[in-house]
């Protein structure tokens, strides 16, 4: 291993160990230059090694941020953006329920009060009419049930669908007639998991992800 390789080994172990947050800048180059011991040209070629496998992603003006939390999130997001809708629903629809069933069985008290805060939080922003708050709510909501699940790799796996699940919902929000929220605050879920309830949860996100398949189709005409 070289040392532009070993340097961008280190920074992608930064990454991964969430020492450097996904959305965050990473620190100054002299800081890393002094870090990594190292001259600014091999710091700069370690760097446009993890821009491109999607770890970081350079911004004129705002620097470098990190991209992706690891590798394998990174390679998905790539191909996710090629990827139609329905064929992402299946896989959403496979995570999703996997997910689900887990956390029945593994959550926590500190998960239920968290998925609770989330619907109650959501219901809110529906009364304020605060869609974008909504959106983000919701979004916040099914992570946190395929964090619940304690699968780790189930967890990388679901977080590149994020992006496509966000641009999904908000259009939705442009349909007319307007989208039904009520449909969203995912209650009866949150009561599957709370009750350690495998199978409810696991028919909940099959009903659920039925719909959305049927909105898909409306919209795309696919």
């Amino acid at each position: 291993m070289n040392l532009v390789e070993q340097v961008a080994t280190q920074m992608e172990q930064l990454i991964e160990s969430g020492s450097w947050q996904v959305g965050e800048k990473i620190p100054p180059e002299m800081e890393l230059m002094e870090k990594f011991d190292v001259s600014r040209n091999t710091l700069r070629e370690a760097i446009r090694a993890l821009v491109h496998a999607g770890l970081l992603e350079t911004k004129q003006g705002s620097g470098t941020i990190v991209r992706s939390a690891n590798s394998l999130g990174a390679a998905l997001k790539r191909y996710v953006k090629k990827t139609a809708l329905l064929e992402i629903l299946d896989v959403r629809l496979a995570l999703e329920k996997q997910a689900a069933q887990l956390a029945a069985e593994h959550r926590t008290e500190a998960d239920l009060a968290k998925l609770e805060e989330y619907i109650q939080l959501s219901r809110q922003a529906v009364e304020n009419e605060d869609w974008a708050q909504f959106i983000e709510l919701d979004i916040h909501f099914h992570k946190a049930v395929v964090m619940a699940s304690t699968n780790q790799l189930l967890i990388d796996l679901y977080e590149p669908l994020l992006e496509s699940i966000n641009s999904f919902v908000q259009d939705l929000m442009a349909m007319k007639p307007p989208f039904k929220f009520e449909e969203e605050l995912h209650i009866e879920l949150l009561v599957a998991i709370r009750g350690q309830d495998k199978e409810a949860a696991a028919t909940y996100v099959d009903n659920y992800m039925e719909l959305l398949r049927k909105e898909i189709i409306k919209m795309t005409g696919e």
